[in-house]
């Protein structure tokens, strides 16, 4: 991937992350990145979800544990902003 691109993607990550949590920072677009792979792993390949989480049970719980916290995050963040 080019530097263009790559960059082009970035700041497509944060503006989603802003748009989702309300804010944007370094940590935020990293659990947002994590949570879309897998969200998007999951939809178009459960099996391999499903072996992934059976081989890293810890990683399965950390996932869980990072998609209740984007849960979360956005449900502030329309409460607070009225949507």
């Amino acid at each position: 991937m080019d530097a263009k691109l790559k960059d082009q993607l970035d700041g497509l990550l944060e503006k989603y992350t802003e748009l989702l949590l309300g804010e944007s920072s370094p940590e935020l677009k990293d659990k947002v990145e994590a949570w879309v792979v897998y969200s998007y792993i999951a939809k178009s390949m459960p099996p391999l979800v499903k072996h992934w989480n059976e081989q890293y049970p810890d990683a399965k719980d950390g996932m869980k544990e990072l998609i209740s916290e984007i849960k979360t995050l956005n449900e502030q963040h329309r409460a607070s902003s009225g949507k």
